[in-house]
C-alpha cells in the first residue's frame, strides 16, 4: 500500500498516510506503459505513465523523509535507505536473475553479451545511462531492445533517493541547530521556514532541469529521454506537492474534485495524443506531470474527486502491484518476440495479461514477506545487508554470463582462406585474402548458385556474434559529423600524397562501400576523402527521421557543397545513401509525393555537381532485408536459408529505384550498380562465399564489401575510360 508513514490521518489531507488515489493512479501509470507496449494503437504514448511514476515517487518520498524530519529533528539515512532496500531490490534482483535465464534460453546469442552489461549496469542502477549513450550511438540504431530498457526509469528514482536525503539534510541542518538552541519548534514555526527552504531547494532543481529537458530534446532528444537531469524536475514537482500539502488541504472539495478529473483527463489525452516520434520529454512532459499534480493535489475531494474511480478495490490491487507488474512485463515481452517473431496486438496483450501471474507471485511471496518483516525494521543493517545480496548476486551473475556463459567467438585469421571458385575477369585476387564472398559468384551472379543457396557453411566469416565489430575503418576512427553537429569531419585513405582526389559523400549507406573504396583508392593511387553524416544523405533536401525533421542535415549538407565546390574540390565525387521521408514546410511527404520530391532532390544535388565541373557517380543503395542477418545466422546456423529475404522487397525498400529513376535524366551522371552481387538470387542469401553480407539489415559486413573491390574497381575503371 502507498504510505508515508503508519500513522493513520485524517482521508481529506492530502499528507494522508495511506491515499487510495494515489495507489490508483500508480494502476494508471502502469496500465498505460503495459498497454502501450502491447502495441496498442490507440496508447501511443503510454510510455508517459513513466512520467506520473516520477511525480508520485516525489511526492510520497519527500513527504516521507520531511515528516520524519519535522517529527524526529532528524532524518535516518540507514533507516530510509532500509525500506528502500527493502522494497525495491528483492523484486529487483529477482527479475534480473530470470532475464538473464530467459536471455539464455530464448534470445539470439548475437545479443548475449550486451544482456550481460545491462545486468551489471541495471542491477547497479545506472542502465539510464547507458541506454542514453547507446541512444546517439548509431551503431545501435535498429538493434533490438534490450531486456532490460525499462530499468532505466528505476534508474533516474533510485538516483533520486540516493541525493534526495542528503540535500534535505544539507538545508534543514541549520533549522535543527536553531532547534536545539530554542528546544522549541512551534507549529508554522521553524517547520514551516524549513519548508521554504525546501521548497526553494527543490526550485533550483527543478527549474534548470526543465529548462535543460527543453533544450536537450529539442537538440538530442534521443539523449534526452534517459538521462537524469532532464527528468528531476519530475520528480521535484512531486516533492514540492509534498511540501504544500498542508496549503493544498485547505482546497474546497468541489475545487479539489474538478481539479482531480482534470488532472486525469490529461493524463489520458497525453497517453493519446503524444506519439513516440515526438520528442519527449520536454516541453510534452509537462501534461502527464501536470495531470498526475492535480491528482495528488486534490486529496480533499474525498469521493467527489478521482478516489471514486481510483479507490476501487480491483483499481487499487493493480496499483499495489504496479512496481512487480512493471518489472515483469518487459522482459516477457522481448522474450517472446525473440522466440515467436512480431507479436500481434493480442500476442502482446495476452503476454501483458500473463506478466500478472509472476507478478501476484512476487508481491505476496517476496515484496510483502520481506517489507513487512519485523526483524528487518528492527534491524535495519540487515536490511541493507538483504539489499546489497539481491543487487550483488544480479551483477556478479552478469558478469559471469558475460566471461563464461558468453565466450568471445572465434574469428577465421585472414590465413584460413576458403579456395575461390572463380573471379571477375580482369580483377586482381590480392585485395581480399579471406573466404571468397562476393567473386565465388563469377562474372553473371544472377545465375551462378553455387555459395548462395546453401543451408548450411562450414565457416561464415565474420562469425555473427562478431558481426557488429566487423565495420569499416570510418567507424572506429570516428569519421562522421555525428548528431546535431553541422560541421564537416573528414578521413583520408588511399594515396595522400596523389594528385587524384576521390570524396565519398553520404551517410552510412555511403560508408558501406569505404572497404572497397580502400582497396580499390590504393592500388590505383588514389586519394580518397570521406565526408559522412549519419542519418543524413548528400541531398539538397529537408528530410525527417523517425518522423522528426533534421536540420543539422540541411546544414550540415550545405556546408559539405560549399566546400566540395571550392579549394577541396575533388576529381571524382561518390555518393549514396538510403532513403529518407522528405519534409516540405511542417509536413512528412509519404508515398509517391515523397519518392517523387527525392528523386527531384537528388537531380537537383547531382546537377549542382556536374554544373561545377566534378564527375559524380551514384554507388547504388544496398537491398534493405527485413530481418536483422547477423542475429538471424547465429540462430539458424544449420538452415540459413530461413534468414533469406525477398528480392524484390528489399530492393524496393532502398533508395535503389529512386537513384536509378534520378541518374536517368542525367546523362552527366553515372550509376555503379552491384546489386546483383549482393543479392544475387530471387532471395538475398544471408551468407555468400562463406561471408556473412549484412551486419544489420541494410548494411554489408566490412568483410563482404571488401570481397566486391574487383568489381567495383572494374566498374569505376569503365566509367573513368
Amino acid at each position: 500500500m502507498t504510505r508515508l508513514d503508519s500513522r493513520p490521518e485524517p482521508k481529506t489531507d492530502v499528507r494522508a498516510g495511506y491515499r487510495g488515489d494515489i495507489e490508483g493512479l500508480r494502476a494508471v501509470a502502469v496500465v498505460l506503459v503495459l498497454l502501450s507496449h502491447a502495441g496498442l494503437d490507440f496508447l501511443p504514448g503510454g510510455f508517459v505513465g513513466v512520467d506520473v511514476f516520477f511525480v508520485i515517487s516525489g511526492f510520497l518520498i519527500t513527504g516521507l523523509l520531511v515528516e520524519e524530519l519535522e517529527r524526529t529533528g532528524r532524518i535516518s539515512l540507514r533507516g530510509f535507505y532500509a525500506r528502500r532496500a527493502k522494497r525495491l531490490l528483492p523484486a529487483a534482483g529477482l527479475v534480473l536473475g530470470t532475464s538473464l535465464l530467459l536471455t539464455l534460453f530464448f534470445l539470439p546469442k548475437t545479443r548475449w553479451a550486451d544482456t550481460g552489461w545491462d545486468v551489471v549496469a541495471s542491477g547497479l542502477y545506472a542502465m539510464n545511462w547507458r541506454l542514453a549513450e547507446q541512444a546517439v550511438d548509431y551503431l545501435a540504431v535498429g538493434d533490438a531492445p534490450s531486456i532490460l530498457q525499462h530499468f532505466w526509469s528505476l534508474a533516474v528514482e533510485e538516483q533520486f533517493y540516493l541525493v534526495w536525503p542528503l540535500l534535505l539534510i544539507l538545508v534543514g541542518w541549520p533549522g535543527r541547530r536553531r532547534r536545539r538552541a530554542t528546544k522549541v519548534d512551534t507549529p508554522g514555526g521553524t517547520g514551516v521556514s524549513r519548508r521554504r527552504w525546501f521548497l526553494l531547494t527543490l526550485a533550483l532543481i527543478g527549474v534548470p532541469s526543465f529548462a535543460w529537458s527543453i533544450y536537450l530534446t529539442s537538440s538530442d532528444p534521443s539523449r534526452a529521454y534517459f538521462v537524469t537531469t532532464t527528468r528531476m524536475w519530475e520528480l521535484a514537482l512531486g516533492g514540492g506537492l509534498a511540501l504544500l500539502g498542508f496549503r493544498l488541504s485547505r482546497l474546497p472539495r468541489p475545487v479539489a474534485a474538478g481539479l482531480g478529473w482534470a488532472g486525469l483527463v490529461v493524463i489520458a489525452v497525453a497517453a493519446v495524443w503524444i506519439t513516440p516520434s515526438m520528442a519527449f520529454p520536454g516541453y510534452l512532459a509537462v501534461l502527464p506531470t501536470l495531470g498526475a499534480a492535480a491528482v495528488i493535489a486534490a486529496g480533499t475531494a474525498g469521493r467527489t474527486g478521482p478516489e471514486l474511480l481510483l479507490g476501487l478495490r480491483p483499481v487499487r490491487a493493480i496499483g499495489a502491484l504496479s512496481y512487480s507488474l512493471y518489472l515483469w512485463h518487459w522482459p516477457l515481452l522481448v522474450a517472446a518476440e525473440a522466440r515467436f517473431g512480431e507479436l500481434s496486438v493480442g500476442a502482446g496483450l495476452a503476454v501483458v495479461l500473463l506478466c500478472a501471474l509472476p507478478a501476484w507471485a512476487t508481491y505476496h511471496y517476496l515484496e510483502n514477506p520481506v517489507r513487512r518483516s519485523k526483524r528487518l525494521a528492527f534491524y535495519p543493517v540487515r536490511a541493507l545487508r538483504l539489499g546489497l545480496f539481491f543487487t550483488a548476486v544480479p551483477v556478479l551473475a552478469g558478469l559471469l554470463f558475460q566471461f563464461t556463459v558468453w565466450p568471445p567467438p572465434r574469428q577465421v585469421p585472414v590465413t584460413d582462406t576458403i579456395p575461390w571458385a572463380g573471379a571477375s575477369s580482369g580483377s586482381s585476387v590480392s585485395v581480399w585474402s579471406g573466404p571468397p564472398g562476393a567473386a565465388i559468384l563469377g562474372d553473371n551472379p544472377r545465375t551462378s548458385r553455387e555459395g548462395v543457396q546453401a543451408d548450411m557453411v562450414d565457416v561464415i566469416v565474420p562469425d555473427p556474434l562478431a558481426a557488429k565489430d566487423d565495420l569499416p575503418d570510418v567507424y572506429p576512427q570516428k569519421c562522421f559529423s555525428e548528431g546535431t553537429r553541422t560541421e564537416i569531419v573528414t578521413c583520408v585513405y588511399g594515396d595522400r600524397g596523389a594528385d587524384f582526389t576521390v570524396a565519398v559523400v553520404g551517410d552510412s549507406h555511403a560508408g558501406n562501400w569505404i572497404p572497397a573504396l580502400q582497396a580499390v583508392a590504393t592500388e590505383r593511387k588514389w586519394r580518397l576523402v570521406t565526408y559522412l553524416k549519419q542519418s543524413c544523405p548528400f541531398l539538397d533536401l529537408e528530410i525527417s527521421v523517425l518522423s522528426r525533421t533534421q536540420p543539422a542535415c540541411a546544414e550540415w549538407n550545405r556546408n559539405v557543397r560549399t566546400e566540395l565546390t571550392g579549394i577541396a574540390r575533388p576529381d571524382l565525387l561518390l555518393t549514396s545513401g538510403a532513403f529518407y521521408v522528405p519534409v516540405r514546410g511542417d509536413a512528412l511527404l509519404n508515398g509517391t509525393e515523397g519518392y517523387h520530391a527525392t528523386v527531384e532532390a537528388m537531380r537537383r544535388t547531382w546537377t549542382a555537381m556536374t554544373d561545377a565541373g566534378i564527375r559524380t557517380v551514384v554507388l547504388r543503395d544496398t537491398p534493405h532485408l527485413n530481418v536483422r542477418v547477423a542475429e538471424c545466422v547465429s540462430a539458424n546456423r544449420t538452415r540459413l536459408t530461413t534468414c533469406a529475404a525477398p528480392r524484390d522487397l528489399a530492393v524496393t525498400a532502398s533508395a535503389g529505384p529512386a537513384q536509378a529513376e534520378a541518374v536517368g535524366g542525367l546523362p552527366q551522371v553515372r550509376l555503379v550498380d552491384l546489386t546483383d552481387a549482393i543479392c544475387p538470387a530471387d532471395r538475398c542469401a544471408p551468407v555468400i562465399g562463406g561471408v556473412l553480407v549484412y551486419r544489420d539489415s541494410s548494411h554489408l559486413t566490412a568483410s563482404y564489401a571488401r570481397s566486391l573491390t574487383p568489381r567495383l574497381g572494374a566498374a569505376l575503371d569503365t566509367l573513368l575510360d
